[in-house]
């Protein structure tokens, strides 16, 4: 079965600030909301050694899925609906590490680790995500024995959905048709979805870590469906923020991020539910001499202490690149505009209320003891 993206699969509200212009193969659409999308799980994952039996007998996404980019969610949306038709569990199947990171020997710039990608299928309303591990015996093994041994023995699928260009097995020899084949021997259905695309060229994950490579948060966003966000537990800095009035709660990336250094508009969410506006910086501070890069967070009205706690920062608008300054009153200058413009932007752009719905499932997913996410 091919499933085509419609109005109807990419919902009709606005998704403001991130409302650019999507075309799937039936004609227009906008990324919004969905005003109808089943309602949030708990945020739940698991390996196949700890999976809850009720989750056997369902209907299975399967895919990278990093990002959860539009074109996924067209995936994650019809397999959330056939589950729904039948009364089963829905499942996302996806696999640590990328299996690019892994054939490449090299990082790559992922856009959402297992956990946060586990706190996007619950805001779309699945009940699980299921994380197999990318090695060697899954490399070597055939397209047949995943089928046979994955999805029939250990998860006893009802169905299988898959985007387009998802390949699994020894030498990617899984096809789509194959799949589609595999179903018709095994009493399983199978449904491809076509890809979702923004312009000429299809929503991907690659042109959403070149957009972020550029500072370009907002074109990001727009083919994420979400408002970027990163992951972290709060440290000690050296305290020179506290210092020019600016105290920031600090946080190291993944070496592997692509980010641009530069100055955004963010707002910090933590884990007893509060989300607050702030502006952060993300570089290697040259007024100071440099260092490894940090993500900074300078919260609005807050004199709390958020050392050790863990955090999930969503950026909503890029104000200007990392620059070095010649004195450190031309810095905290500067930093007082950065502040303006950063209100000016949180003000004009609240969260979409899928971004809230995934607000919610990452606080859920932290109360549920993940500490990792």
């Amino acid at each position: 079965m091919r499933w085509r993206i419609s109005r109807h699969l990419l919902g009709m509200a606005p998704l403001d600030p991130l409302d650019a212009p999507i075309r799937g193969r039936q004609g227009p659409g906008r990324l919004r909301t969905p005003p109808m999308m089943p309602p949030a799980k708990p945020a739940r994952f698991a390996s196949l050694a700890d999976m809850p039996s009720a989750w056997r007998s369902g209907v299975v996404a399967i895919g990278n899925f990093d990002g959860v980019h539009c074109g996924h969610q067209a995936v994650l949306r019809a397999a959330s609906a056939q589950a729904e038709h039948l009364g089963v569990p829905a499942l996302m199947l996806t696999f640590e590490p990328h299996p690019r990171a892994f054939f490449s020997g090299k990082p790559l710039f992922r856009l959402t680790p297992a956990p946060l990608k586990a706190a996007l299928a619950a805001a779309l309303g699945f009940d699980g995500t299921l994380v197999l591990p990318f090695d060697q015996a899954l490399a070597a093994q055939s397209a047949a024995d995943f089928v046979s041994d994955v999805l029939l023995k250990r998860l006893g699928i009802r169905a299988a959905i898959t985007g387009y260009d998802f390949h699994f097995g020894k030498a990617r020899a899984g096809t789509p048709q194959f799949l589609a084949e595999q179903g018709v021997l095994h009493g399983f259905s199978v449904t491809t979805v076509d890809a979702v695309s923004e312009g000429p060229e299809a929503v991907s994950s690659t042109r959403i870590r070149h957009a972020l490579s550029q500072g370009d948060v907002a074109a990001a966003g727009g083919l994420l469906g979400w408002r970027f966000a990163v992951a972290g537990t709060v440290q000690h800095g050296d305290g020179r923020g506290r210092d020019l009035g600016y105290p920031t709660a600090n946080m190291v990336l993944d070496p592997a991020s692509e980010l641009a250094h530069g100055i955004y508009a963010v707002r910090l969410l933590t884990t007893d539910g509060a989300l607050r506006d702030g502006v952060a910086s993300y570089g290697r501070r040259p007024t100071f001499g440099g260092g490894d890069p940090v993500l900074e967070t300078f919260v609005f009205d807050f004199s709390g202490d958020l050392y050790g706690a863990d955090a999930l920062v969503s950026f909503c608008g890029h104000i200007r690149e990392e620059r070095h300054f010649d004195s450190v009153e031309a810095l905290v200058a500067r930093m007082d505009e950065d502040s303006v413009e950063a209100r000016t932007i949180l003000e004009r752009h609240p969260p979409s209320a899928f971004d809230q719905r995934i607000a919610d499932a990452w606080v859920a997913l932290k109360a549920g003891g993940d500490q990792t996410a």
